[in-house]
């Protein structure tokens, strides 16, 4: 084999990338092989006239101020990147909105989002309160939990309540219809119903955007995923662009490197993989896949994947009437009646708006905004549009998410200079991943760490499992798994 590396790392998602940087910076000699030619998967941008668009961060967890201990700001200092990213604030969670029912509007802080829930749902205060302390206690003892704090010194109310559905929770809370919608709405960050999402996902994610505020990052996510690549290359590593592994070599059961696919080979002792867990079981050659992978996988649901319209509108954003960065906006209050919706082509039915120049991240020219639409769908809702009718099919559709943000933004039309539409399929071809899924597998209680160990074994010594596939999906979660397992791999080598 040519060029033996002590580590290859296939993908230069965020996971991929911040394994690839820390594996190098510790003094294994690491290759990055990445399809594309730049980095960043899902953190990434491109341009379309005057604006450039981000293709999918829509608020970043985990930041937290200077200091904030357990913040993604520690990550990126031991990187070495900190100085680099320059993070812009929302100083809300979000605006929700169901036209003649409710309009509200969240702060990113405990107290002033208990007020605001009061004022919208009058007699509710005591409720909320409750509400937040369990959120707060819940997702304390998730964490701790995860990080590998005994059973026996863990608060029991995490063996209560994380595995219980969101809707059971919100019920025993509250009997305002609207109230318990409002509470919900980031089930759309993990891509499952309150009524099949794990409260501890969703205590989790509140308690991240609350303690740390959501965030974005000035230059777009590709500001940081090119932040990451300039660590790894400064630390001697070595990225090949526009290539693909063909496969992951094994020999007597164990990986011994990669084969390109221009058939080069290159020798490691360890690949950690940024691709989903269908493609890199695939690509394993010289082995026969474990039964225990076989019986995973099978177990598994491909998760659900985003229809996604990027504008770029000749009018500010106090002109066309955003008060937030990000807003949900909903027909109703069903939420499992919206997510059923992800499996058709009936008009959207909730949307996520993210106007990213109410706190600007430089991607507009002056006196302009870029905004996306986003809403939940599944990729096998498009597998039967045929090939001619596609582009019509795609933009039809896309006049209804416009239908639904016009609640909030009337003639927004009118100050559409750029646009780009992109389905399931678009993420599927450029992601590489089954279904287009964005966030992995389908995030049920069933995908949770408690009962599945992916991430920490693959089954296939030397081959390693990080990102969306293998342990939780969104920003956060992947950029602090990859510097995770590429940390264990490095413990594992000093033993």
């Amino acid at each position: 084999m040519s060029g033996d590396y002590d580590a290859i790392v296939i993908g230069a998602g965020n996971a991929g990338l911040t394994a690839a940087a820390t594996l190098q910076q510790a003094g294994a000699r690491t290759l990055l092989v990445e399809r594309h030619n730049v980095p960043g998967g899902c953190a990434t941008s491109f341009r379309r006239g005057r604006y450039e668009f981000e293709v999918a961060l829509h608020q970043l967890s985990g930041i937290g101020a200077q200091g904030q201990a357990f913040s993604l700001r520690g990550l990126f200092e031991g990187l070495g990147v900190a100085d680099e990213l320059d993070f812009v604030q929302e100083h809300d969670l979000y605006r929700a909105v169901v036209p003649g029912r409710y309009d509200v509007t969240l702060p990113a802080e405990w107290g002033a989002a208990t007020d605001a829930l009061e004022q919208a749902f009058p007699g509710n205060r005591a409720r909320v309160e409750r509400f937040f302390d369990l959120v707060r206690n819940v997702a304390f003892w998730h964490v701790a939990a995860m990080r590998g704090t005994p059973a026996e010194q863990v608060d029991p109310v995490l063996f209560r309540q994380a595995l219980r559905p969101v809707e059971d929770v919100l019920d025993e809370h509250f009997t305002d219809t609207d109230l318990k919608s409002v509470l919900s709405l980031y089930w759309t960050y993990v891509g499952q119903p309150p009524s099949r999402m794990a409260f501890q996902d969703l205590a989790t994610v509140l308690f991240a955007y609350f303690e740390f505020k959501p965030w974005h990052v000035r230059g777009g996510s590709q500001a940081m995923s090119t932040a990451i690549l300039g660590a790894f290359l400064r630390a001697g590593g070595e990225v090949r662009f526009h290539t693909a592994v063909e496969a992951v070599l094994t020999r007597g059961g164990r990986v011994v490197g990669v084969r390109l696919d221009d058939g080069e080979e290159a020798g490691a002792a360890d690949v950690v993989s940024n691709a989903s867990l269908p493609v890199t079981y695939g690509m394993l050659e010289g082995t026969d896949l474990p039964g225990a992978v076989r019986t995973d996988l099978a177990s598994r649901r491909l998760g659900v994947s985003g229809f996604v319209l990027h504008m770029g509108l000749d009018a500010t954003p106090a002109e066309l009437g955003f008060t937030t960065s990000t807003s949900f906006v909903n027909v109703d209050t069903d939420h499992e009646r919206t997510y059923a919706s992800t499996r058709s082509l009936e008009p959207a039915r909730g949307i996520c708006v993210s106007s990213y120049d109410v706190a600007p991240i430089g991607f507009a020219p002056a006196g302009a905004t870029h905004v996306s639409l986003m809403t939940l769908q599944y990729a096998d809702v498009w597998d039967g549009v045929p090939a001619d009718a596609y582009a019509r099919v795609k933009y039809d559709y896309a006049q209804t998410l416009l239908d639904l943000v016009e609640h909030i933004t009337p003639g927004i039309r009118d100050a559409i200079e750029e646009v780009d539409v992109a389905t399931p399929l678009t993420m599927a071809r450029y992601l590489g991943h089954p279904g287009g899924a964005i966030y992995g597998y389908d995030q049920d209680v069933t995908d949770t760490w408690q009962f599945r160990d992916t991430e920490r074994r693959s089954h296939v010594p030397g081959l390693h499992l990080v990102g969306s596939w293998s342990s939780m999906g969104g920003f956060q979660p992947t950029l602090e798994a990859g510097a995770r397992v590429a940390r264990r791999l490095l413990r594992a080598r000093a033993a």
